[in-house]
């Protein structure tokens, strides 16, 4: 695969998972309002204390990996779990946000093929 292409696809996403991670802590994105299911899922992640900080620092872990190219192996693992949770909450609960689910994973699919070399081992 064109390095080129691979730089800019592994940057894009590691951006995507640093700002989300941020905002988690931060709060300057807006998040839409959410009703039923949706909002009590998120509300008993919340009252868990800690499910929230954790997913927000395995984003900024894998995030910044990403843009340094470093570890890129397990910071693909670790977009992997992310990813496959964040399908799976929008085809569930909430499918009006999955465009940027979808982009998430289809990133981190092209980059674990880019990357497959490192991934032998565990298959």
């Amino acid at each position: 695969m064109n390095s080129k292409l691979t730089l800019a696809l592994r940057l894009l996403l590691g951006l995507i998972l640093l700002v989300f991670g941020l905002n988690k802590f931060f709060h300057f994105l807006p998040m839409p309002l959410m009703e039923g299911a949706p909002a009590d899922f998120m509300g008993a992640l919340g009252k868990t204390r800690y499910m929230f900080p954790l997913i927000a620092i395995t984003e900024i872990v894998a995030g910044v990996l990403l843009i340094f190219n470093k570890w890129t192996g397990l910071a693909l693992i670790f977009t992997a779990i992310i990813s496959v949770n964040i399908i799976l909450f929008h085809l569930v609960l909430a499918p009006a946000g999955i465009a940027l689910a979808a982009i998430v994973a289809i990133l981190n699919v092209i980059l674990m093929y880019a990357n497959w070399n490192k991934f032998k081992t565990l298959f």
